[in-house]
């Protein structure tokens, strides 16, 4: 099964550090509001997760959510979340460590296209 979102190892470092922080930690592709396009990184619960809401996957146990809109323009692409030094306009955890996560992307094969995870929508 390919996995339609992915985490590297230095975010997964900024990840673990949020979650002994925060504890339990949710994923959430911004559409563009505040800071572009990037992930945001929120306490479990903070950000309300509805039906127009997509679910992609797990990274470094925490569920990544993107809108349906949004989920429309990035289907054909696997995400990456990777972690930069800066500070983003966002309301991410991360933005007070000096750090932003960002999304690389690639299209996929047409080949990876028929063993892709599937989606839900949120509730």
């Amino acid at each position: 099964m390919i996995e339609r979102v992915l985490i590297t190892d230095r975010a997964k470092t900024v990840v673990k550090q949020l979650r002994e922080q925060h504890g339990e930690l949710i994923f959430h592709q911004s559409g563009g509001c505040c800071d572009g396009s990037s992930p945001m990184c929120f306490p479990k619960g903070e950000l309300m997760i509805n039906e127009m809401d997509v679910w992609l996957g797990t990274i470094h146990g925490c569920d990544f959510y993107m809108s349906q809109d949004q989920f429309e323009y990035w289907k054909h692409t696997q995400l990456s979340v990777d972690v930069v030094p800066g500070r983003g306009a966002s309301f991410s955890l991360e933005i007070p460590l000096g750090l932003r996560f960002v999304i690389k992307s690639r299209l996929y094969a047409d080949e990876e296209i028929k063993a892709l995870r599937p989606v839900r929508q949120g509730s």
